[in-house]
């Protein structure tokens, strides 16, 4: 019989294999706590277990994370990994290195659908959804390879959009905050949208106290649709009334993330419309500048247009930060996944 990798299987998935194995449940928990707590993936060595379990859980079953193709270090530090699926498929993940706490950047999709204008990943079409086991062995590789405390955030905003995966997004989610999994609370979680509305919604009655980040990058709808074309299908003034809604429903604020373009949506007018777009939603704002990629057609602004822009907004709304570009060098930037050797073909 083949043996089968349990790789992102949930604690309840394990107690049942557990059961049919004619064990009682909690020896499903304990598995679970091997496998995603202790990083220990060889069953012979699981000791509260008897050898007879042991043997026969190596006889049925195996646990592997992701295989490495490649790896890029940054000159400040943030680096980058590619990893190959079993099928072929590619996926980037990126480590972004902090005095206090380091954040690490992961996949949902292998590519990605929406095809915004201005996003690398988006060039490359779509692959399909990653799996639970495919989004947690990101993170299980960095953990091997860092240390238990090697980051202390998570942010879905890699390749993909996470809530046209977001069952397996949730279900991932499940595993980080366990307390017998990698033990990360889910409020250091933070999901990432290009603004999928029926998604927002559900992400808010959920229940799952991640964070949610809005890829706005523009104040009216017409500039948006110019961007980012899921705009035409959930349009901006559905988007800010799903992100009203988070907001109260989980009482917790939202991120806008705003990316600034030359000449397209960094004006002081543009910055006016967006303090009144953002009027009345608890919230915080994310400013940052472009980070080119080859064959797209949009440009950095100067930093004295960045400043201009931010000041204006920092007395009108709750808060305001200007990021700075981590790994540009090494297309790890936001909007610059897209490993040289990735392609997939575009899915309606």
């Amino acid at each position: 019989m083949e043996k089968v990798n349990l790789l992102g299987k949930s604690q309840k998935d394990l107690e049942q294999v557990m059961t049919e194995l004619g064990e009682k449940p909690y020896k499903g928990r304990q598995l679970f706590k091997w496998l995603y707590g202790t990083l220990q993936y060889d069953f012979m060595e699981m000791s509260d277990m008897t050898m007879q379990l042991r043997r026969k859980l190596d006889s049925m079953f195996f646990f592997r994370d992701l295989d490495l193709a490649d790896r890029q270090h940054s000159i400040d530090g943030t680096e980058k990994f590619l990893f190959k699926l079993d099928d072929g498929l590619m996926v980037e993940a990126v480590m972004i290195p902090d005095e206090e706490r380091n954040t690490v950047c992961i996949s949902s999709q292998a590519g990605c659908a929406l095809g915004c204008r201005f996003c690398a990943t988006g060039k490359l079409g779509f692959g399909r959804d990653l799996t639970v086991g495919e989004i947690i062995g990101q993170l299980l590789f960095l953990r091997r390879e860092f240390g238990p405390d090697g980051y202390r955030n998570i942010v879905f905003m890699g390749m993909g959009e996470p809530l046209l995966n977001l069952d397996n997004v949730i279900a991932t989610v499940g595993i980080i905050s366990s307390s017998v999994g990698l033990s990360l609370g889910a409020k250091r979680v933070t999901i990432s949208t290009s603004g999928i509305v029926p998604g927002i919604y559900r992400l808010a009655d959920s229940g799952l106290k991640v964070n949610l980040a809005i890829s706005l990058n523009a104040p009216t709808q017409t500039k948006r649709k110019k961007l980012m074309p899921i705009a035409n299908k959930y349009p901006l003034d559905e988007l800010m009334e799903s992100a009203r809604y988070f907001t109260a429903k989980r009482k917790q604020r939202v991120t806008f993330e705003y990316i600034l373009f030359e000449g397209e949506n960094d004006s002081l007018e543009d910055a006016r419309n967006l303090a009144k777009l953002i009027q009345g939603i608890p919230c915080k704002i994310n400013l940052l500048a472009y980070n080119p990629v080859e064959g797209i057609p949009y440009s950095r602004p100067q930093e004295e247009r960045i400043n201009e822009f931010a000041k204006y907004l920092y007395p009108r709304t709750p808060a305001v930060t200007v990021r700075k570009s981590r790994g540009v060098d090494i297309m790890a930037a936001c909007g610059q996944l897209a490993g040289n050797n990735i392609r997939f073909k575009r899915r309606r």
